[in-house]
């Protein structure tokens, strides 16, 4: 009896075993037959988000527990990178302090400026395209090497403003070079690239029904009023799309920076932008591991800025799908 069942159970055991297998593989191909031509189109994506952004990504976050030079093998460090920056480094502070002026006084002055002109430009001007093709030439070429090195001569000794001044028998300072001017003339740099976010807020007021500003016109509300009481709320979803955007790239400004100051950051730290502190250390001083943990806590910084953003919208932005 055994020895009949025996060999009847493996012969059955054994079909059971090539037969899974052999499903599997139909599975498969039908499975590649069908979706192999998608799966083809999505191999560039594949490829670049792999090998260019979670692989870079996981080795930065690394070499930031390490000390790496790039002439010799990463040494493991522990957490040492991130408790100098946070206790020790006064550069740190000091690149910490000038970006976050810059984004506080640049984000908000941007956005109105952008605002301001996105209304004028509503009012159905003649040649309107042309307007915003010239209005959004900036944000083309404000983050260029050449507009950079432009505005290093517009605001030189014997640049343009101070010769503007000079017309009214004022002598004008040295605004790259002074330490409480070199700041400014990059926020004014960073206003003038308007181009961008204004576009965003012609394309959200053309939204806006006209049927509302002539029913509050009729009931007596003045501009002003129509402004801060429909404009505003029923562009709420733009300004917050624009605030995190321009926020976002703010605390990555480099080119300028870089430019105006010489690459150093000068005069005395005062335009030591964040960015080009981090870039300092990785590629003028070779320290790779502190540079990674410095692009890290730049990344929780601007995370911790746009969780804050989102979780106060709810509070001012108003969606019309909500009924708020």
């Amino acid at each position: 009896m055994t020895s009949t069942v025996g060999p009847i159970g493996t012969t059955a055991s054994g079909r059971r075993e090539t037969a899974a297998p052999d499903g599997l593989r139909a599975r498969l191909a039908r499975s590649l037959r069908r979706n192999g031509p998608g799966y083809l189109f999505l191999l560039p994506w594949l490829v670049g988000f792999f090998g260019l952004t979670l692989l870079p990504t996981v080795g930065s976050l690394y070499l930031s527990f390490t000390d790496y030079d790039l002439l010799n093998p990463p040494r493991w460090t522990g957490t040492a990178n991130y408790s100098y920056a946070f206790f020790e480094d006064t550069r740190f502070r000091s690149a910490l302090s000038v970006t976050f002026h810059y984004v506080l006084w640049s984000v908000p002055l941007k956005l109105i400026v952008a605002l301001a002109l996105a209304m004028a430009l509503d009012r159905g001007v003649r040649g309107i395209s042309v307007y915003r093709a010239v209005f959004y030439l900036p944000s083309l070429l404000g983050s260029s090497v050449a507009v950079a090195v432009l505005w290093r001569q517009i605001f030189g000794d014997a640049g343009v403003v101070n010769q503007l001044i000079a017309l009214v028998g004022l002598k004008g300072p040295s605004w790259i070079t002074h330490p409480d001017y070199a700041l400014w003339t990059l926020i004014v740099l960073a206003i003038w690239q308007f181009g961008s976010p204004m576009i965003i807020f012609l394309a959200g007021l053309r939204q806006i029904p006209q049927e509302v500003h002539e029913a509050a016109a009729m009931d007596g509300a003045g501009p002003a009023r129509r402004f801060f009481r429909i404009t505003l709320p029923l562009l709420a979803p733009v300004i917050f799309f624009n605030l995190v955007l321009q926020t976002i790239d703010a605390f990555k400004a480099f080119t300028p920076a870089f430019i105006v100051s010489g690459g150093n950051g000068s005069p005395i730290d005062s335009t030591l932008f964040y960015s080009l502190y981090l870039y300092i250390e990785a590629f003028a001083n070779f320290r790779m591991g502190y540079a990674a943990a410095l692009a890290w806590i730049l990344l929780v910084i601007i995370s911790i800025f746009t969780a804050l953003a989102f979780l106060t919208s709810r509070y001012w932005v108003y969606y019309e799908d909500e009924g708020r």
